[in-house]
């Protein structure tokens, strides 16, 4: 597997383990993110996963209804993303949107990569759990800020808030994407 694939297994892993963990009476709670409940929130990254397989070329098998079967329908896209990395026509396939014209990988490894870590972070909060953000997966988020911009950063997180005065990197990276890391 090339650095892009394994990072996106590592990242995806941790999602998953996640909403492996949520008890089924947790689906409806509420998320850091607005009115977004549970359910809500990993049909959101599930569906920024599948969004860019058609764009690429790649194949799209059917999946569980996130509704019905979070961890299955997660379980089965991840699939059909990494399926789609080791492709590398797939991977290498540009995929314009609004980011600009990256290729499948870029597209997976900068902005699918924030969805998973950030959106990792909102369902642990949401679990009334914490989460620590790999050191690495910190420095790479911000590279990826810098290059959408602030305009596409605000389109997708909201208004950044101020961080503590103490922040460490992982407040200081949710503050810039509108979350409150307490350290709690």
């Amino acid at each position: 597997m090339d650095e892009v694939a394994d990072r996106y297994l590592r990242r995806s892993d941790v999602f998953a383990r996640t909403v492996a963990s949520v008890p089924e009476d947790g689906w409806d709670g509420p998320t850091p993110c607005g009115d977004w409940t549970v359910r809500d929130l990993v049909a959101h990254v599930a569906e920024m996963n599948t969004v860019h397989l058609g764009r690429a070329g790649a194949p799209r098998r059917a999946v569980p209804p996130v509704a019905e079967d979070p961890l299955g329908a997660w379980r089965a896209i991840r699939e059909q993303v990494l399926a789609a990395l080791a492709d590398p026509a797939v991977a290498g396939a540009r995929v314009g949107g609004r980011l600009g014209d990256w290729t499948y990988a870029e597209v997976i490894d900068r902005a699918i990569g924030m969805e998973l870590v950030v959106h990792h972070w909102d369902l642990a909060r949401a679990l009334g759990r914490r989460a620590r953000i790999d050191p690495t997966d910190i420095d790479h988020l911000w590279r990826t800020v810098e290059l959408v911009g602030e305009e596409e950063v605000r389109f997708g997180f909201g208004p950044a808030v101020p961080p503590p005065a103490d922040a460490d990197g992982q407040a200081r990276l949710l503050a810039h994407l509108g979350r409150h890391d307490d350290g709690r």
